[in-house]
Parts: C-alpha cells; sequence; structure tokens
C-alpha cells in the first residue's frame, strides 16, 4: 500500500511539473505576426520614337505652280512626304 501511494505522488509531482511548463516554442521568443511580403514591378512602358524628320522648302513661282526640296535622314519618310505634298498640292516633281 505504501508503494501505491508512493507511485501515486511521483506520478501527480510529474504531471504538476509538466503542467507548470511552457511550452519549447513560445519560450524566450515573443509573438510577431509575419509580415507580408511585398513586390513592387515597375510597369513596363514602350518608348515610341518619333518619326524621323523631314525638311521641306516649298517654293511657288509666278503661275501659282509650287515645288519643293525635301531632305532627311529616312528615305522612306522622304518618299511619303513627297508623295503627300503632290497629292495635296499638284505641284511639280521635286528632282
Amino acid at each position: 500500500m505504501n508503494r501505491k501511494i508512493l507511485r501515486c505522488c511521483i506520478l501527480l509531482a510529474f504531471v504538476i511539473i509538466a503542467c507548470e511548463r511552457k511550452p519549447l516554442s513560445t519560450e524566450g521568443k515573443s509573438e510577431v505576426p509575419p509580415v507580408p511580403k511585398v513586390i513592387v514591378e515597375k510597369e513596363k512602358t514602350e518608348r515610341t520614337l518619333p518619326p524621323p524628320e523631314v525638311k521641306i522648302k516649298l517654293k511657288r513661282d509666278g503661275k501659282d505652280n509650287y515645288s519643293w526640296e525635301l531632305s532627311g535622314s529616312d528615305a522612306d519618310q522622304v518618299l511619303k512626304v513627297n508623295e503627300r505634298l503632290r497629292k495635296q498640292l499638284g505641284g511639280e516633281k521635286a528632282p
């Protein structure tokens, strides 16, 4: 009978010690909520270059006929401007 009482006391002591202990995960650590991870992406914008510049020297003679001289770095753009001037002014073709 003494052994049963001794066993119960020892078992009770272990239970009390186990209940008084704090869990290991919170020991020495403060509760900090996790910080959300923020990713900032720069919006990609396409740069559009202005069309190449075409310089126009427009001339009108005494008979109200027009002629012009074109200069520029892009030959295709110069030809487009030349065609547009022909349609709008109906003048002579530039040499």
